[in-house]
């Protein structure tokens, strides 16, 4: 099969990703099956595991060059994908090529039968990934979490470093003590084989992490952290610290103030990995080469037009913070956005910033998740915004550009389709 047919036959299966609401009988052992079936590809590399609410795919890209720059092949799951599903596989930063995506999806999905199993979208996904890691001999693994934690499918494996970047409100109802909750589903990933950074500085949550029993922790702004972290032309300048000392100015080609902290996590987890510190130079050399698609790339200038996944409260904030911090706009501020269900529309674009924008322009997201373009123009304008529905994304950012000048900002975000659609449409039109 091509690829086109191979993610076809994948998408018979049930995705959650594409669905929103609680999700029921959590288990690993589908899983756990898969992988003994295929002789347990996921055993024979070690691994670095990130879970938390936000942060996790800049992360992964900032240990993925350190880890690189340091002599190792590194292999990097992330999800979900922005514009192709290659992006959620790849060997060195660069994608896993179609044929070789195909035959992975084809070969574990074909082990369906002999493993007596169902197995969903992400959990034949994963799958694939880890038998291609092993194939092609990873030295070690860089595996974000899906959108679980204690019962994600890439917890069969036993992390020798798991990483949590933050707690926050996302994939929760909100309601009683979630943080609690939430911070109970993240430690899953913590086994007692694994040393754990905490890039989650609430001091009340700490005890739900360590009950894990973790061989050892780093905490962050106890034992890691950013000692200096300024905006820079082009991104941040940062020092960063760990129990092995301080890098200073190291440049972050990543704008703002919460890639700093995140290089802090992505450089803590690799030193614990390494277990010992990293030559000054392998750390401003792999981060000065960092770049993170959809994670407020500036796509284009005059007018400032940017891309962001932002696609919960916490993560909608650090965009607006960010557009704030780091560029001096002096013209009008419009927002493209679009969002899925499960959202709050009114508090993302409150987050957003929108009650101070000049104009949002309202699309529908290409997901059966999406939220109609309608609905959130209704809900900017009761904000008091001048709102317009553009459904198409990529004619939504060409409606902004249309009304823009040379002194305004455009920052598209809300979800990770919205910021993949758009990313397309601007750099192929």
């Amino acid at each position: 099969m091509d690829l086109p047919e191979a993610v076809e036959l994948l998408d018979r299966h049930l995705n959650r990703e594409a669905r929103a609401g609680r999700i029921e009988g959590l288990s690993l052992d589908t899983m756990r099956r898969l992988m003994h079936v295929l002789g347990d590809p996921h055993r024979s590399f070690p691994v670095i595991h990130l879970t938390g609410t936000n942060g996790k795919g800049s992360v992964a890209r900032m240990a993925t060059a350190l880890l690189v720059e340091s002599g190792l092949t590194v292999g990097t799951y992330a999800s979900p994908h922005l514009e192709r599903i290659n992006e959620r596989i790849a060997r060195n930063g660069e994608p896993i090529d179609d044929d070789e995506l195909a035959r992975a999806i084809v070969d574990v999905v074909a082990i369906e039968p002999v493993a007596g199993v169902d197995a969903s979208w992400f959990e034949l996904m994963t799958a694939a990934a880890f038998r291609w890691f092993a194939e092609v001999a990873v030295d070690v693994a860089v595996v974000e979490v899906g959108l679980l934690g204690r019962f994600d499918a890439t917890n069969v494996v036993d992390a020798d470093v798991a990483v949590v970047t933050n707690v926050g409100l996302d994939h929760t109802d909100g309601v009683g003590d979630w943080r609690a909750a939430v911070a109970s589903e993240k430690a899953g990933i913590v086994k007692p084989s694994s040393f754990l950074v905490l890039g989650e500085a609430d001091e009340a949550l700490t005890p739900i992490f360590l009950a894990e029993r973790p061989r050892g922790v780093w905490i962050r702004d106890v034992d890691f952290g950013t000692e200096r972290n300024l905006a820079a032309v082009g991104g941040r300048l940062v020092d960063l610290r760990t129990p092995n000392g301080v890098v200073e100015q190291v440049f972050v080609p990543l704008h703002g103030r919460h890639q700093g902290d995140n290089a802090a996590v992505a450089l803590a987890a690799v030193e614990a990995f390494f277990e010992r510190g990293l030559p000054p130079e392998v750390v401003t050399d792999a981060l000065a080469q960092v770049t993170v698609p959809g994670r407020f790339e500036v796509l284009g200038r005059a007018p400032l037009v940017v891309v962001d996944g932002a696609h919960n409260p916490p993560g909608a904030e650090v965009a607006a913070e960010t557009l704030a911090d780091d560029f001096d706009v002096a013209g009008r501020r419009i927002l493209v956005v679009g969002f899925l269900e499960g959202r709050d529309v009114g508090a993302m674009l409150e987050a957003l910033g929108a009650a101070e924008a000049d104009l949002v322009v309202a699309c529908t997201p290409r997901s059966p998740r999406a939220v109609p373009a309608e609905d959130v123009a209704a809900a900017a304008r009761a904000l008091g915004v001048d709102a317009e529905v553009v459904a198409d994304v990529g004619h939504a950012v060409d409606a902004a550009l249309g009304v823009a000048n040379a002194d305004d900002a455009i920052l598209v975000a809300g979800s990770l389709y919205v910021a993949g659609a758009a990313r397309t449409w601007l750099t192929t039109h």
